[in-house]
């Protein structure tokens, strides 16, 4: 009997550290669904909404981590000339705490979560469509560990239309009659 017990917490011993080899390896934690082509008028800023899930038994440090050491969700992207990348928006983390530290809040992203991303096409940039490539910077956990730190590739296509013209203003007009 004392050897079957032993036999089967050894399997077990062996498949949780199976189980966590295969993680660490190869893994993504987070997966972005296709971005939708934005359509944006060149000269003027337009926003691209990026969607990211985090697969379901884990969790990610936010943008904004309450301790220093924590490695923070970042977004990197690379735009073509011509194209500035503003400002990032990332949402607010939801703060809970875990079995590894049950007296410490952490912020994180689980589940589904959107980063907003501001475009803004120089006025001299050619009408066409353009691809942004940029890499995901997080660090996933489950409620026993921490993984290494990974890079998701990050790819979105804008259309940058010619947009209206200039309206051309009417030159200034004196509100007094003159005879």
């Amino acid at each position: 009997m004392t050897n079957r017990i032993f036999c089967a917490c050894l399997v077990l011993l062996m498949s949780i550290a199976a189980r966590s080899q295969e993680l660490e390896r190869g893994k993504a934690w987070v997966s972005m669904e296709p971005a939708a082509l934005t359509l944006i008028d060149r000269g003027h800023p337009g926003v691209v909404e990026l969607q990211f899930r985090v697969t379901r038994g884990f969790h990610i440090n936010s943008n904004q981590p309450k301790q220093e050491y924590l490695k923070k969700t970042e977004l990197k992207l690379d735009a073509p000339t011509d194209i500035v990348i503003g400002r990032i928006t990332y949402p607010a983390g939801e703060d809970r705490s875990f079995p590894f530290a049950p007296n410490e809040k952490l912020s994180v992203y689980s589940g589904d979560f959107a980063v907003g991303v501001t475009v803004r096409p120089l006025r001299s940039v050619l009408p066409a469509k353009y691809a942004v490539h940029g890499f995901l910077k997080y660090q996933a956990c489950d409620n026993a560990a921490c993984y290494p730190p990974k890079q998701l590739p990050v790819t979105f296509e804008v259309k940058i239309t010619k947009g209206q013209a200039p309206r051309k203003k009417n030159p200034a007009q004196s509100p007094h009659a003159h005879s």
